[in-house]
């Protein structure tokens, strides 16, 4: 039985005042001995085991590939000795299941050919009618990722990321609203990924749907509108897999990451898929140290119309000396940049969360036609940390005064969904039917204060922090807050002439209770909300590699919480609607393809007012954009993924007036991606790769007064392919913002912060 166990925060607190952190050196050598005695282990138990199966001459077959071609192979073999008058042997017909393989490869390897709809299912690209893209593993290894941000940012233009490096969370926009990693999905499965960062190792698919998506997957917990994230966890493939991946990360980050998947019983119908990963030391950054660690271990089973699966993980994240932001005082024009590597929060300030989850899934076939399953999950997470409360520039010389807080959060989240697919015909249109209901609790614990008294003053061109000061760290329960999402919810696609008419039509009823149940700071505040909200959406196949597509989607909104560096930190906001219209056309060349789409989505505009510190709502905040993306291979031997964004995030419905039709704060205007990847004819397994990316300016307040300028970053790269002693090795090795370009860019917490500096990565994948 797999049993979380529960920590106090208190307790936590009390260690890390007297606990000694090992040297970094030590740290790597156990580090190390750690995964080198896990996947020589691991490994040799599975590869030893009388039931496992033998590997492939080379891996960089893929693991759902059948055992076909070597029958055939055989028989060719057999065919030619026939020519040739020797003798020959009829064997025996050989039976081999095949793992089921919804989600192709689209050519180039970096994305599927279909896309995940919610309880939709899966959908061939030019069958979606919203905009959609999903990253395989390889396009993970390759972008030598360490959280979700790295793969989903890297190559979207709809996709925001401010490139501040070492702060507590992902912070990303997606079409110009914030997206909470904390609504990010496992499995389609809600408050299931690790909170607050994701480390990618042990999900083979990062699945991105873009625009409002309480129709297809529920409400969000955090309120996340402009799109939906969801993790697919790894599997045993039907071919052995045991590898080894050693990397670096600048200044002195090192770490290892073991990957072993075997399958047995006769039909291969059992699986096991293990990974483990470790990683520390110095960041680009001055005086910032970084850990990240996860395990985790996924179990299925597949029988003839039945399957079953269950995933076990845990995952610590620590940095010492994070990004955390800052603010201007009143009056106080943006000064010019420090160097890139400069830390602007204490160097012994500190953040470390932890998550344990269990998820667990079972899908049946009742016949050809219908589908029913079942998913439920439950995670544990704690955070500790200690930070800057607020940092301001007093004046145009930089200088800093930094005041101090603690954080010690910590919840339990429980994710359930049962559901049923199929499909049949009235007379000439084909109907896909998806019904599901979703459930959601949580039990979210804020313990926090802050010491008003302490002040640290500096500058920002040469920060000194001193020593940490003494302070008690024995947090107060500030609010307690419990919310239970429930929902149901429908859809039905007709299908009309052969499925070049496609009408998807459904509704979900939504029901939101919250409540403030304990803490110095609760009200009692609660809210007992529910909703209908309808969605359509019609795509027509104007060729075989044409669709023109439009849908109206509306969802049910969680209201927001003031976070915990607000005066009125806790603070609970009214649910709230949410509406978006999208038109678009897909274009699939066979190797490369295009989506060209138009929106508009409206949503309560809130914010944290600079002068006062409180966190409200205030009219609305209406984004109208365009989207233009591509990915695939254009010519042989080259893979291209990109595209251009243009956003109008206009504020509307303002309180007399105020800021009425400015851009919204931290949305760029324009955003332009562009990865290219080379593999040289004249260099066999030789690849080079580049990238850039362009932003405009963003404005830091609603006012429109102070903005951060816009910037282009660059990217280098190179893999190579080969082997030793027999055994495949993949050497991958990159460079971010090769010119080592300083600029501010936007934090998540405060106003700015100072994108990363040049950052170099190292890695070697050995296939055993």
């Amino acid at each position: 039985m797999y049993q979380l166990q529960y920590l106090d925060h208190k307790n936590n607190f009390k260690q890390r005042k007297t606990q000694t952190k090992p040297l970094f050196a030590l740290n790597c050598i156990v580090s190390a001995k750690l995964a080198m005695t896990l996947g020589v282990t691991v490994g040799t138990v599975f590869i030893c085991m009388p039931s496992a199966y033998a590997q492939t001459s080379s891996h960089a077959i893929s693991n759902e590939q059948t055992n076909e071609s070597r029958i055939e192979q055989q028989n060719q073999d057999m065919e030619s000795k026939d020519d040739e008058n020797m003798p020959t042997t009829t064997l025996s017909t050989i039976t081999v299941t095949a793992e089921r393989n919804d989600n192709p490869i689209y050519a180039g390897g970096q994305v599927t050919s279909t896309n995940h709809v919610g309880f939709l299912g899966n959908k061939d690209f030019l069958d979606t009618p919203f905009s959609a893209i999903s990253y395989t593993d390889k396009f993970i290894a390759d972008q030598q990722a360490i959280d979700i941000t790295d793969v989903i940012a890297a190559t979207d233009p709809s996709v925001y990321a401010s490139g501040a490096g070492g702060q507590s969370l992902e912070s990303y926009y997606i079409r110009g609203f914030a997206s909470s990693s904390n609504d990010v999905t496992v499995n389609g499965l809600s408050g299931m990924a690790p909170f607050y960062r994701s480390s990618p190792e042990m999900f083979e698919r990062v699945e991105v749907l873009k625009g409002p998506s309480a129709m297809l997957n529920g409400m969000s917990p955090n309120g996340s509108i402009g799109g939906s994230v969801n993790l697919v966890t790894k599997r045993a493939g039907d071919e052995p897999l045991t590898q080894l991946t050693t990397r670096y990360l600048s200044d002195t980050q090192l770490g290892a990451h073991v990957d072993i998947g075997r399958r047995f019983g006769e039909d291969k119908q059992f699986g096991v898929r293990v990974n483990g990963a470790y990683r520390e030391g110095d960041s680009a950054i001055d005086d910032q140290e970084k850990q990240a660690q996860s395990a985790a271990i996924a179990l299925d089973w597949r029988g003839e119309g039945a399957r079953v699966s269950a995933d076990l993980y845990t995952t610590t994240d620590r940095v010492d000396g994070p990004t955390r932001g800052i603010t201007l005082a009143s009056g106080i024009d943006i000064p010019s940049v420090p160097d890139p590597d400069t830390l602007l929060n204490p160097s012994w300030a500190y953040f470390e969360t932890k998550t344990k989850g269990a998820i667990g899934r079972a899908e049946f076939d009742i016949n050809d036609q219908w589908t029913t399953y079942a998913s439920m999950g439950v995670t544990k997470w704690n955070y500790d940390g200690l930070s800057a409360d607020r940092a301001q520039i007093s004046n145009s010389d930089g200088d800093l005064t930094t005041t101090l807080g603690a954080t010690g959060d910590d919840n339990e989240r429980k994710s359930f969904e049962v559901g049923l697919n199929g499909h049949f015909q009235t007379g000439n249109i084909d109907h896909q039917i998806a019904i599901n209901t979703t459930r959601y609790e949580e039990q979210y614990n804020l313990y926090a204060a802050r010491f008003r008294g302490i002040s640290i003053d500096t500058n920002i061109y040469d920060p000194v922090w001193g020593s940490r000061p003494d302070l008690d760290l024995n947090l107060p329960l500030l609010t307690t807050t419990d919310t239970n999402l429930t929902s149901y919810g429908v859809a039905d696609t007709l299908s009309f002439d052969q499925d070049k008419y496609q009408l998807t039509l459904g509704a979900r009823y939504q029901k939101l209770k919250t409540e403030q149940t304990g803490g110095m700071l609760s009200t009692g505040m609660k809210y007992d909300e529910n909703a209908i909200t309808p969605s359509g959406a019609l795509l027509i196949k104007m060729t075989d590699q044409t669709s023109l597509y439009a849908n109206y989607i509306e969802g049910l909104s969680q209201g927001a919480t003031a976070p915990v560096d607000a005066e009125n930190a806790g603070e609970i906001f009214a649910p709230y609607k949410t509406k978006q219209k999208e038109v678009g056309i897909k274009i699939d060349l066979g190797d490369f393809s295009h989506t060209l789409s138009a929106y508009e989505i409206e949503k309560p505009n809130s914010y944290t007012d600079t002068d006062t510190n409180i966190f409200s709502y205030a009219g609305a905040q209406r984004n109208r954009g365009v989207e233009w993306g591509v990915f695939g291979s254009p010519a042989e031997n080259i893979r291209l993924m990109g595209g251009i964004s243009y956003i109008d995030a206009k504020l509307t419905k303002m309180n007399n007036g105020v800021n009425e039709g400015n851009q919204a704060a931290g949305v760029p205007k324009w955003q332009s991606k562009v990865g290219v990847e080379w593999d040289l004819p004249f260099v066999e397994n030789l690849t080079l790769t580049a990238n850039a990316n362009a932003v405009s300016k963003q404005y830091l307040e609603n006012d429109n007064i102070q903005s951060v300028s816009g910037r282009t970053i660059y990217g280098l790269g190179a893999r190579y392919l080969t082997s030793v002693n027999q055994t495949p090795l993949t050497v991958r090795a990159s460079v971010d913002n090769v010119l080592n370009k300083a600029y501010w860019t936007t934090a998540h917490y405060n106003d700015l912060a100072i994108g990363e500096p040049r950052t170099f990565m190292l890695s070697a994948t050995m296939d055993f």
